[in-house]
């Protein structure tokens, strides 16, 4: 199961990640997040990257599509995360610039799995809990329920995401079976905090599911 830990700020985090073979860091390019980083910052973890197995991940929400272009190009960016309204045609814009492109998608009943066919040039679909009007459009620690997209069966990749912590690891791998999943708040000591020896523990939970 492919990996991706989401809000990475500090090196020594990232270091945490590579140790347990975690495949994404998610850089999350978002002001009213708790886990915004800088350009400054997400460069300096950019250049530690390009030295280990793991691959960096721009966060955007409904982001300025010139200036994000900008971003990827500054940070050499591989994979593009959208978290928000984007469309088609916004992914497709993206794509010319060579990079993988993960959507989410929010999810609170079966009929939202529709929404998949809208995001056809999405390399990754990921699948988040479906935020009220007055929280944030991810990373609110909570999960929609899972069985609306258990032994999915799609095309290309898919991720699960919204708060995933230790203790769901065996029903995820044995009976949800996502592509990957996309954590955060559940290994977080406290709000945008990443714990390392809880990413060790929840890493040590996959290996033993």
């Amino acid at each position: 199961m492919i990996t991706k830990i989401c809000g990475i700020k500090k090196s020594e985090t990232l270091y945490c990640c590579e140790k347990n073979n975690v495949n994404f860091f998610g850089m999350i390019f978002y002001e009213r997040s708790p886990r915004n980083i800088s350009i400054d910052q997400a460069k300096h973890l950019q250049e530690i990257s390009k030295n280990l197995n793991i691959n960096g991940v721009g966060v955007f929400v409904d982001y300025n599509l010139n200036e994000l272009k900008n971003i990827v190009l500054n940070l050499n960016l591989k994979y593009v995360q959208l978290h928000g309204e984007e469309n088609n045609d916004y992914i497709n814009s993206l794509k010319e610039n060579n990079i993988k492109i993960i959507k989410k998608i929010s999810i609170n009943e079966e009929e939202d799995l529709n929404k998949i066919k809208k995001f056809h040039s999405a390399d990754i679909i990921l699948f988040d809990y479906k935020p009220l009007n007055n929280e944030l459009p991810g990373g609110n620690a909570k999960k929609f329920d899972w069985s609306i997209v258990k032994n999915l069966k799609l095309n290309r990749p898919w991720f699960l995401s919204g708060g995933i912590n230790l203790h769901d690891i065996s029903v995820l791998v044995r009976e949800i079976k996502p592509f990957g999943i996309d954590l955060s708040s559940g290994v977080e000591k406290e709000l945008g905090i990443k714990d390392n020896v809880m990413i060790n523990k929840l890493m040590g939970n996959i290996i033993n599911a």
